[in-house]
């Protein structure tokens, strides 16, 4: 089989190429190096996946390119038979300053994506969010514990299913952007035939993952703690979110690569087991570490989500898969990596 991973350099592209490789398929890795420049941060971190793969892997050929280059993506797609694109501008921060550049990369980046699919008649996993939904989600009601927020409402107990409203909201130009490849991806199935699996991110977490204060907190959270750099929190540190170790993740995009599935929208993350407040999380740093961080705050960012928990069961039932890494398991993980590559987190 033939492997094409857009972003593939990224953390959860990168992860999706090592599965694949040692899966003995033949993957192809296409990347623009470009996340640190979009994040305005340090850009030696953007070579270390791309390297990492590189020198690992002899069935791993990477391309340096841009999804917003409908002629190199064709190029470098051809004759797969599985795409996953992972490719995208991931913070909302960023697409706020710069709202074009966004749209460009996450809309049209997509269509350019979805074209090199439909030529080559290839499998498609999209990347999407659960940004998705918007602000929708802060009108379900929350009640407030010592350490977090919870839904109190009974009918989202298990958290946000694939029906929930995308309309009527406040989304981010990032929400937006991301949603209109959500919904381009679903359309080529209907309207092309595509096989497509949509699925809707909440955090993920893991290794090599170079998180910043912008996208990535948990290991923004463990760097900075680890490297003595101040945490600024937004809003009080009792938003939650379920988390989901980044192998539980690239196992469920297998799962739907090797199902008869013709196309599906899944909601992904750890779901309601799996949940992590800020203060929970910063708890569990301070247990793991010994460190305290030096925190500020800051108010509530546009658009974020008081709580936002994924409904897994429609992938639980359909996918026979569900998180198997514990969130206590997965920050030791990533604190033990942090710890063995100091240096290279400093020149952030």
């Amino acid at each position: 089989m033939k492997v094409f991973v857009t972003g593939g350099a990224g953390f959860i592209g990168s992860h999706v190429a090592e599965f694949y490789a040692q899966g003995q398929n033949e993957v192809v890795v296409f990347d623009n190096l470009s996340r640190g420049q979009l994040l305005g941060r340090n850009t030696s971190a953007s070579l270390y996946n791309w390297s990492y793969l590189k020198d690992k892997y002899s069935n791993i050929k990477v391309i340096k390119g841009d999804v917003r280059n409908c002629e190199e993506t064709l190029a470098a797609a051809q004759n797969v038979d599985v795409i996953i694109h992972a490719a995208a501008q991931v913070a909302v921060t960023t697409s706020l300053i710069d709202p074009w550049t966004d749209l460009q990369i996450n809309a049209m980046g997509t269509l350019n994506v979805l074209e090199a699919a439909r030529q080559n008649d290839a499998t498609l996993v999209f990347c999407s969010t659960n940004k998705v939904y918007g602000e929708n989600v802060n009108g379900i009601a929350v009640k407030e514990g010592a350490k977090f927020y919870s839904f109190d409402d009974e009918k989202y107990k298990n958290g946000i299913p694939e029906t929930f409203s995308i309309d009527m909201c406040g989304h981010s130009p990032y929400g937006c952007s991301k949603l209109a490849a959500d919904l381009y991806a679903q359309d080529y199935a209907h309207t092309y035939g595509l096989r497509t699996g949509v699925f809707r991110m909440s955090c993920i977490y893991g290794v090599r993952q170079f998180g910043v204060e912008d996208q990535g907190w948990i290991s923004w959270f463990i760097i900075a703690t680890l490297t003595g750099k101040r945490i600024t929190v937004f809003g009080d540190g009792k938003q939650v979110r379920d988390v989901l170790y980044i192998t539980d993740l690239v196992k469920a995009y297998n799962a739907f690569i090797n199902s008869k599935m013709k196309n599906e929208v899944f909601n992904i993350g750890g779901g309601s087991k799996n949940t992590l407040s800020v203060a929970q999380s910063l708890e569990l740093l301070k247990n793991l570490t010994g460190k305290i961080p030096e925190i500020s705050f800051a108010d509530w960012r546009r658009a974020d989500q008081k709580v936002y928990v994924s409904d897994i069961s429609k992938a639980e039932k359909l996918l026979n898969w569900k998180p198997r890494v514990k969130p206590e398991e997965g920050v030791v993980k990533i604190v033990d990596w942090v710890s063995a590559n100091l240096e290279l987190f400093r020149q952030q």
